[in-house]
């Protein structure tokens, strides 16, 4: 085997894909900011019990670790940067009332979470502490959306759910912690066979509307089927009123459907969450929702909503950019040429230099205009099409 082959699931980027990334990334990251988003760059790397604790621990196997030469401690290359950014809000800033902050930067997987996915995401995420009401919730569907239509994704559609509409069907039941996660791993699977088998000693009413979850699943007339449904469940309905609620703020900004037994996360999630799809793309581009407890093992339990994407994803999704214009410049070293040059690149202007002996071969840029000598100056001409 060739000593230059990446491991399975990792790979290089090249030009055009990387300047398609990079221009992306800048877009999230000025969307953000005009939200009152701060920009803030956790490590790479932590020591690794602060990266997996708490609602950490469900990236345990997602984590690379390894053992840290000056300290001989065991660190941990981050698989996802929230739990960092809660420790950031918690610990260094310790703000009082709201606080937002986003980020950008790669993270690493010990496996792929979906077929063909990067083992090395590139993570844009935005955050939200300090407000325990809907209105977070609601900022940061809006600011994911508004993300996704910058990035030039159409008709997005929103899914949202919220894990409390299952734990107010298991409240008060009592069962063992390991039945209670085998029903919600058999939720989130939509598996109602296994979750008939798991049910059967529960009392009748929690055991027909925990059957009848999977069956939630849709648009808009789910949450009426839901509320019949679940008419015995004072809590759930209290819930159902806040995703209708979100829903008719949402307005034209994306289609909205709702899945009322997924679950996946429901340790991290304490909420609402949502996950965002386009027809573009077979998996979800974006996820999120409310995780309320992801500050508690840093001793500031705070109000936390957000979501995170990841850009190597998103890229594959949305039209290619145009190339950027250019201007094409003959190597030389006048005095004049090169003065001009100068304050075109000054201005915002890409010049390239065709080197002696070679023609044009910048690839990612579109030269327009070249830079010709007439009488002794120096002027800017269309440029000629290739015969």
């Amino acid at each position: 085997m060739s000593a230059w082959v990446l491991p399975d699931h990792i790979a290089d980027v090249l030009p055009s894909e990387a300047r398609h990334i990079e221009e992306l990334r800048r877009t999230l990251l000025d969307t953000a900011s005009t939200y009152g988003y701060e920009l803030v760059i956790p490590p790479l790397m932590e020591h690794l019990e602060s990266l997996l604790t708490g609602t950490g621990q469900a990236l345990d196997l997602q984590t690379f670790k390894a053992v840290d030469s000056l300290s001989g401690r065991t660190v941990g290359i981050r698989a996802d940067s929230t739990q960092q950014v809660a420790r950031i809000d918690a610990h260094l800033l310790n703000r009082q009332g709201v606080t937002r902050l986003c980020y950008c930067g790669p993270v690493l997987h010990t496996r792929p979470e979906r077929p063909y996915a990067s083992r090395e995401p590139l993570q844009f995420g935005a955050e939200i502490y300090g407000h325990e009401g809907r209105e977070a919730d609601l900022e940061a569907l809006q600011l994911a959306l508004d993300c996704l239509r910058q990035a030039g994704v159409a008709q997005a559609v929103a899914v949202m759910g919220d894990v409390r509409v299952a734990r107010s069907l298991l409240g008060g039941l009592l069962v063992s912690m390991d039945i209670l996660r085998q029903v919600h791993a058999a939720l989130a699977a939509k598996d109602v066979s296994e979750l008939a088998v798991l049910t059967r000693d529960f009392p009748a009413v929690a055991r027909q509307a925990l059957l009848a979850l999977p069956g939630l699943y849709g648009g808009p007339e789910v949450l009426d089927e839901a509320r019949r449904v679940l008419a015995a469940f004072p809590k759930a309905l209290a819930v159902l009123d806040g995703l209708q609620w979100l829903a008719d703020r949402l307005g034209q900004q994306a289609a909205v459907s709702y899945d009322l037994a997924d679950l996946r996360g429901y340790a991290y999630y304490s909420g609402m969450r949502f996950t965002i799809y386009s027809p573009h793309c077979t998996d979800a581009l974006v996820r999120g929702g409310r995780y309320d407890e992801v500050g508690a093992a840093y001793g500031r339990n705070r109000p936390a909503a957000g979501f995170s994407l990841d850009l190597k994803q998103l890229v594959t999704a949305v039209r290619k950019r145009d190339l950027r214009q250019a201007i094409l410049a003959p190597w030389s070293e006048d005095a004049a040429l090169q003065s001009l040059v100068a304050e075109l690149r000054a201005s915002g202007q890409t010049v390239i230099f065709a080197m002696p002996g070679h023609a044009n071969e910048a690839e990612e840029f579109h030269c327009t205009r070249q830079l010709v000598q007439e009488d002794g100056q120096w002027r800017l001409q269309a440029c000629t099409p290739a015969a």
